[in-house]
């Protein structure tokens, strides 16, 4: 399995960053995830920590190197992170509960599985197409959707979502997948602080004319400056598929010398009670990267 990734996460206007991404990987199956935690409620940035943390433990547990069911592994995974954040304000006796969106897609084979809650986003471009994206759970959205079959002249709030993980109700999770994979293929998970501000339309631009490298930093330099000085925080997490055959190995992340049991990861284990930066700069990541490719190493080193 080999895949390129740029991730980036950068505060707009907001006293903190909430969100958080990262990925994680076996020898024959990755996971890619990013969360937004919610404003007007506590502990945002916990609460999408945890649902990442969550994610990563379970991937960890059950990818032996690859999941039996990846439609099933997100779908119990996300509901177990929200079951995270309502214990975890047990714990504290928080009046209300943290609450985040979630985004997550698992590689596989050569094909992807993806599943969200809330309005993070994953965009999957083709060549200049927009083959697949998430349908938000707001309320805009659905009557942008209904608008079709019934007339509905009020317009909602983009920002009122109907689900989210930490609600007092079960989470809605939505699942996507199998889709097979081409190499080329270029998957992009990011938090509403990208795509309020910057179309569709100039996303899959963006990614369809440049390298994840040079179109990731571009829309997220669009969507600050569109943002304004009250800009969200814009969090991206890019990929782009090569497949098995592909010949130049020289850049990206290959899997293939990674021993059945290696499990690597960007998602830290645990910021409670820490303070995360609120930037991810490019000497964090860079760092990160060492430290998989390293663990690679030691573990393609080790005698049979």
């Amino acid at each position: 399995m080999r895949f390129s990734v740029y991730q980036v996460s950068r505060r707009g206007g907001r006293e903190k960053n909430e969100d958080r991404m990262g990925y994680c990987y076996t020898r024959d199956s990755g996971l890619f995830a990013l969360a937004d935690g919610m404003g007007g409620h506590p502990e945002g940035e916990v609460a999408s920590q945890l649902a990442l943390q969550t994610l990563a433990a379970m991937f960890q547990r059950d990818a032996k190197p690859t999941l039996k069911e990846p439609m099933r592994f997100l779908h119990e995974a996300i509901i177990a992170g929200h079951h995270q954040l309502l214990r975890y304000a047990t714990q504290k006796a928080l009046i209300d509960t943290p609450r985040t969106t979630v985004v997550a897609c698992v590689l596989q084979g050569n094909s992807a599985y993806w599943a969200h809650c809330g309005d993070s986003r994953l965009y999957l471009v083709r060549g200049d197409k927009l083959i697949a994206r998430t349908r938000d759970h707001s309320y805009s959205e659905l009557q942008e959707t209904m608008s079709h079959v019934v007339p509905m002249p009020e317009r909602f709030n983009r920002n009122v979502l109907f689900t989210c993980l930490g609600s007092p109700g079960k989470p809605v999770v939505d699942t996507v997948g199998p889709l097979l994979l081409q190499s080329g293929d270029r998957l992009l998970l990011c938090s509403d602080g990208l795509w309020g501000t910057v179309s569709d339309t100039v996303i899959t631009e963006q990614l369809s004319r440049n390298g994840i490298a040079d179109a990731v930093p571009e829309l997220v330099e669009q969507a600050l400056r569109n943002g304004g000085a009250k800009s969200d925080n814009v969090t991206v997490l890019a990929m782009e598929w090569e497949s098995a055959e592909d010949n130049d190995s020289s850049g990206g992340v290959s899997t293939q010398s990674l021993g059945e049991e290696v499990f690597a990861s960007t998602i830290q284990a645990s910021v409670l009670g820490e303070a995360p930066a609120d930037e991810l700069d490019d000497a964090e990541i860079e760092r990160s990267i060492r430290e998989i490719n390293e663990a690679i190493k030691r573990s393609s080193q080790k005698k049979p």
